[in-house]
């Protein structure tokens, strides 16, 4: 087993990867939209929020033709993005008073 084998392998799974659909992207950025709509990042975080779904929407469309790397880059970023509105929801938004 010399380093050609070696590179062979890596250079396979590298392309195994690029090749599939990015389901677990996918699923990281739509919880993520979801965890900032849970917390009001719509109404405090809007442009963060909607850049989001912006680009999730984008992966979606991408996943549909099949552009899989295009696909997974997109739902990469809505999640960034959607955490990012869920950090600024949660720091903006006015807390509830405790009853006294």
């Amino acid at each position: 087993m010399g380093a050609g084998w070696i590179s062979a392998v890596l250079l396979s799974v590298l392309v195994a990867a690029c090749g599939t659909a990015p389901v677990q992207e996918m699923s990281e950025a739509r919880q993520a939209i979801a965890a900032a709509r849970a917390v009001g990042a719509r109404d405090y975080a809007t442009e963060q929020y909607n850049k989001a779904e912006s680009l999730l929407k984008n992966a979606e469309h991408m996943l549909n033709s099949r552009n899989y790397s295009k696909a997974r880059q997109s739902a990469n970023e809505a999640r960034d993005e959607a955490i990012q509105a869920r950090e600024t929801a949660q720091q903006t938004k006015p807390q509830a008073t405790p009853l006294k």
